[in-house]
């Protein structure tokens, strides 16, 4: 082996040893940069994760293409595989039209984003928290914390109920039923105090609404049902986990309040006869 290729082997070896080392460097980068970013200044991290992963890929791809470019029994070896591709591309066109598909549907969901990292998400068969959104898939952490893998293609074309698309704020509808022979107008005045006295229960009217004198608690009769008038209180919380803790303490405090102040909740009543044979 003479010099020459000696020093090629050494550029080589050299040149993937720096993008490596490159790739390294600029992921612990990025890696700060995201952090400092979602949380000292509490931006979304879609971009910047993505944008890390792009940037990764290409300083990997250059650096490796650039090795296979200096050693000349590679580049050999590439422009005889190049030679071939034609035929190589359509067949590897066919065979990964859905992995490209996943890849397009990826880029579209960072630039659009109907959804983004840490948003709650509610899909036909699936609930959960973005967890990350990479070229390929949609990562969805569930309530039960288990991960689900979604193909972005495949999310792309899914109905996606977003809890925290432009306003995190829920309303929860809080449904009683109360009996006939009881006092409506007292049952709807406890469920609005109850309402009211909730520490999660935000007032989201507009200034001009609180001008014109809308109540900040609303509850109707919404139907007539067989056995019970059934009423339904609005009540608005800042977000999805409080919005569940609101209506499930409410729930609970109504129940108590209706007992003590003689509020009959209906139940099911069956009659049953005996029939005897003589």
């Amino acid at each position: 082996m003479d010099w020459q290729n000696i020093k090629i082997y050494v550029i080589f070896v050299i040149i993937i040893f720096i993008t490596v080392i490159v790739g390294f460097i600029v992921n612990k980068l990025l890696l700060r940069l995201i952090k400092k970013s979602t949380e000292e200044m509490s931006n979304d991290p879609t971009n910047y994760i993505f944008l890390r992963r792009v940037v990764l890929g290409l300083i990997y791809v250059v650096g490796f293409s650039l090795a296979i470019y200096i050693e000349p029994n590679l580049r050999t070896l590439a422009n005889s595989m190049l030679a071939g591709a034609g035929i190589l591309a359509v067949a590897i066109g066919f065979a990964s039209q859905q992995a490209l598909g996943n890849v397009i549907s990826g880029v579209f969901i960072v630039i659009f984003k109907p959804f983004k990292i840490n948003d709650r998400l509610s899909l036909q068969t699936h609930h959960g928290v973005v967890e990350d959104i990479t070229l390929r898939h949609t990562v969805i952490r569930n309530f039960e914390n288990k991960r689900i893998i979604i193909p972005n293609a495949v999310i792309s074309n899914e109905i996606v109920v977003n809890s925290d698309f432009v306003n995190d704020r829920i309303c929860r509808w809080i449904d009683v039923g109360i009996s006939y022979g009881s006092d409506i107008d007292k049952a709807k005045a406890l469920m609005v105090e109850e309402v009211l006295n909730h520490p999660l229960n935000i007032d989201t009217r507009t200034p001009e609404q609180i001008e014109e004198g809308i109540p900040e608690v609303i509850v109707r009769v919404i139907s007539l049902g067989d056995s019970s008038v059934n009423l339904r209180a609005w009540a608005w919380a800042q977000d999805l986990p409080n919005g569940f803790i609101l209506s499930c303490d409410l729930f609970e405090n109504i129940k108590k309040r209706f007992d003590k102040e003689g509020i009959e909740i209906p139940f099911p009543h069956r009659t049953v006869y005996m029939h005897q044979n003589k």
